[in-house]
């Protein structure tokens, strides 16, 4: 069986289902540890549709005991520029962030960048486990009702059900889909980051963007606040540097600084969203846990003098 040829397309679905790349792995995994344990019958459907009837019941099983992942606008309400952090919440807690390539196979990019974007799987956290599966299988990966039907082992009518429900509860939450924006607007966002130029970058902002900053609940909404939280004393950001990646269908940044010895360190990941001619979003994954999945060195080399 051509197991591995699948594998971008189920760490996607179970990434969808989860909210987690590492745990999304892990199910990808073990789904194929029980295909090679299973003998597949052709004469009852295709591999991907095997395959896929394995990950959901692994997900299934991964969801029974799990709590529901979030962002932080699930979790509190906005801060005051200068408020306190408040404590840490568990990984286990946030979606976290995918790369682009472990979860978007090379004929799907386009369509599905928008069905990996963080408010989006954010959003689905809030379905209950078989329903999301219903609603990723036919909104997203756009199977007919009867293969679900199959894939579950229910009703076309039970899944057009769980469908509507799942499409009723995610009204409200589901994200309003970006708008195309000018790849010299971050180009700009790097530049004016990295030297803390703080007036250009409250320039990029829409006025309702917001800023978060897992494992904190804390987060702001509003040009000035973040204009505020960006000049305020010992940000840390005027000694930064952005090395660029993809996460969830969008730019991303591993964020350094510089350690003691002047090596650069990873501080975090950010996710940063553009629509149209302003930034309306930054996610900051604070920690290094994430850098080795999306090929980030751990460190770099401690700038020169006159390279700011």
């Amino acid at each position: 069986m051509d197991l591995e040829s699948h594998r971008v397309a189920l760490t996607g679905y179970c990434y969808r289902m989860l909210g987690g790349p590492f745990e999304a792995e892990d199910a990808v995994q073990e789904t194929f540890v029980r295909a090679w344990r299973a003998t597949f019958d052709p004469g009852r459907g295709s591999l991907r549709a095997w395959l896929h009837s394995i990950a959901t019941n692994v997900c299934l099983d991964m969801l029974r005991s799990a709590q529901r992942r979030a962002t932080a606008m699930d979790l509190s309400s906005p801060a005051a520029p200068g408020a306190p952090l408040g404590e840490p919440l568990p990984d286990a807690a946030w979606v976290h962030p995918v790369p682009d390539a472990l979860v978007l196979p090379a004929d799907e990019v386009a369509v599905g960048r928008e069905t990996v974007r963080l408010a989006f799987v954010a959003a689905l956290q809030h379905l209950p486990p078989r329903q999301r599966a219903v609603l990723i299988l036919r909104d997203v990966l756009c199977w007919r009702a009867s293969e679900v039907a199959a894939l579950l082992s229910t009703t076309v009518a039970s899944v057009n059900s769980a469908l509507q429900r799942a499409r009723a509860t995610l009204a409200d939450r589901r994200p309003a889909p970006p708008q195309p924006f000018d790849a010299g607007l971050l180009e700009r966002y790097t530049t004016a980051f990295e030297r803390h130029d703080v007036a250009t970058l409250v320039a990029l902002l829409h006025e309702d963007a917001t800023m978060t900053m897992p494992p904190y609940t804390w987060w702001l909404r509003g040009r000035d606040a973040i204009a505020a939280a960006l000049a305020y004393p010992g940000s840390g950001c005027e000694t930064a540097r952005l090395l660029p990646t993809r996460a969830n269908g969008g730019p991303a940044f591993g964020q350094y600084r510089p350690g003691d010895d002047g090596v650069l360190r990873p501080f975090a990941l950010v996710l940063v969203e553009f629509s149209g001619e302003r930034m309306t979003g930054s996610t900051t994954f604070l920690g290094d846990r994430l850098f080795p999945l999306f090929g980030l060195p751990m460190s770099l080399p401690a700038p020169s003098r006159t390279s700011r």
